[in-house]
Order: structure tokens, then C-alpha cells, then sequence
């Protein structure tokens, strides 16, 4: 049986209305973090792979750079280990890197791959250590004991921050036709692994790219007021005044911080929606509403 009148009808709205957008966005690349809930529910991970491989077909150029934290603690669990953190990052000694590896640059980072392949996509994946993608280096936090005592400096392991980013192997993958699934792995001068923030990675890749857009799917609808209503169309302007005031705090600051520095280096926008959300890259992109908070 067919839709109704009404139905078709709202269909064919929907598809007319998201015309102007799509002739916006035809041509551009879009960097997209991937991680969450969207990585983990099978329902969600087909539909995200779906609209990927709908974006590459109508002339949008999508990269992803995808996370695997809660994967890695499980594998680190089974084996065993503890999982240890400070200011939210895992401590990573060489056998829990090791185990980073095998985790993003192999089992996600080629489930996300299948998965694009399988609705007839192309996509290929990387880890930063590949073609010289991701240059890191040591990530040292500091912190305060007391106050009257000098800052301590904390090292944790391989865990990296991004040096320089070699887009030369991604531009190729775009001219070819691929789409780059990345795992956000970099290698030092010193030649060791490091495992780095995905947000981090996914911003630094849109500025080297010029991306239109940087997408950070999350596990929220986006930035919240302080009566917990998503905050959208914001400038850096107001998005600072929103952390002086303490209304952005706790795990969305990097993710806020990640966002301000993709803006300011020239990436026209960058978009934090909620990964809970089937299609919520294509609602986010395609509707005047969205689905999150916009940042230009």
C-alpha cells in the first residue's frame, strides 16, 4: 500500500525544503567526530553509515574521525587490566597503548568501514600513523596539590596531543572518491604511539582541510541553558560569556573549546547534536530547525 495523500504530501515538503541546503553544502567537506551512543547502538550505526554514503552521493565530502573509549575499557577489562584516569583521560602505559591500537585502528575503525561499504559506500580506514596523517606529541597535565606548592606535572603515558596534521593522504582518499574513517592514533618524533582526544583530532583536521563544517556528535542535545533549553546560533562571543558564566562546564568544555578553535581558524561552523538521534547529521544539516547547538 502507498502513502496517504497527507503523507506524500509531508514527504515531498521535506525533500523540496531541504534543496537549499543541499546546494549549500554540494562541493564542501564536513569533518565529523563520531563516538558515543551512535558507536554503540546497532540501529544507530547502520543509519549513520546510510547517511554518510547519502552525503558522499550528492556531492558533500564527509570525514570521520571516530573515539572508542568505552571498547577500549572493555577489551582493558577482559584482560584484565585497570583502566585509570586523570582530568578524564586515560592513563595509556605500552600495553594499554597496544591495546588502544588493536581497538581503533583495528576492530571500530573497520566496523565503521564495513558498514559504509555495506550500503554502498566506499570508505577506507586510517589511523593517524598512516602516511603520516597525525604527527603527536607528549600531552603533560599539571596540577595543584596545595596552594602554596608548585604544580605538579603529571605524565600519562601515551596520551598525545596533535603536533601538525599531514592532510595530503585524507585530499587524495576526498579526490578518489572515499570516504576517510580515521582513528585518531599519531606518532611522535620520538617514534612512539599516542592515543589522542577524537575531538581534538577532528577539529584540527577541519581546519587543515578547510572543512564548511565540523559535526561532534555527542550523548546530549548540545549546549544547555541553565533551565537545560538547547542553546543554538551562537557566535564565539557568546559562547565565551556562557563559560565565564559557568552555564558550559565540566566534559562539554573541550568538546566547546574543540568547536571555538575550529571557528576561529576558519571552519564556518561547527555543530555539537546529539548522537542519540537517528539521521541527526542529516537533520542537523538539511533542516532550518537542526537538531543541536550551531556555532559560527
Amino acid at each position: 500500500m502507498g502513502l496517504s495523500f497527507s503523507e506524500a504530501d509531508h514527504t515531498a515538503q521535506v525533500l523540496s525544503k531541504a534543496l537549499p541546503y543541499i546546494q549549500r553544502f554540494s562541493g564542501t567537506t564536513i569533518v565529523i567526530k563520531y563516538g558515543g551512543n551512535a558507536m554503540v547502538d546497532d540501529t544507530l550505526k547502520s543509519s549513520f553509515a546510510r547517511d554518510l554514503v547519502l552525503l558522499k552521493t550528492i556531492g558533500i565530502n564527509p570525514v570521520v574521525v571516530h573515539g572508542g573509549g568505552p571498547q577500549i575499557g572493555q577489551l582493558l577489562q577482559r584482560l584484565g587490566k585497570q583502566s585509570q584516569f586523570v582530568q578524564g583521560m586515560r592513563v595509556t602505559d605500552e600495553e594499554t597503548m597496544d591495546v588502544v591500537e588493536m581497538v581503533l585502528g583495528g576492530l571500530v575503525n573497520k566496523q565503521i568501514v564495513h558498514l559504509i561499504n555495506q550500503h554502498q559506500g566506499h570508505a577506507v580506514g586510517l589511523s593517524g600513523k598512516d602516511g603520516g596523517l597525525i604527527q603527536a606529541r607528549p600531552l603533560r597535565l599539571t596540577q595543584k596539590e596545595a596552594r602554596d606548592q608548585p604544580s605538579e606535572i603529571i605524565d600519562l603515558g601515551h596520551v598525545g596531543a596533535v603536533a601538525s596534521i599531514n592532510a595530503s593522504v585524507v585530499n587524495l582518499l576526498r579526490q578518489g572518491d572515499f570516504i576517510p574513517v580515521i582513528a585518531p592514533i599519531g606518532v611522535g618524533e620520538d617514534g612512539l604511539s599516542y592515543n589522542i582526544n577524537a575531538d581534538l583530532v577532528a577539529g584540527k583536521i577541519a581546519e587543515v582541510l578547510n572543512a564548511e563544517c565540523l559535526i561532534l556528535l555527542t550523548n546530549t542535545k548540545g549546549l544547555l541553558d541553565k533551565q537545560g533549553k538547547v542553546l543554538t546560533g551562537l557566535d564565539t562571543r557568546q559562547v565565551n560569556a556562557l563559560i565565564e558564566d559557568g552555564t558550559i562546564q565540566g566534559g562539554m568544555l573541550p568538546k566547546t573549546g574543540c568547536a571555538l578553535n575550529a571557528v576561529g581558524a576558519g571552519v564556518n561552523s561547527a555543530r555539537i547534536i546529539d548522537g542519540r538521534i537517528a539521521h541527526a547529521v542529516l537533520i542537523e544539516l538539511f533542516t532550518q530547525e537542526g537538531i543541536g547547538t550551531l556555532i559560527t
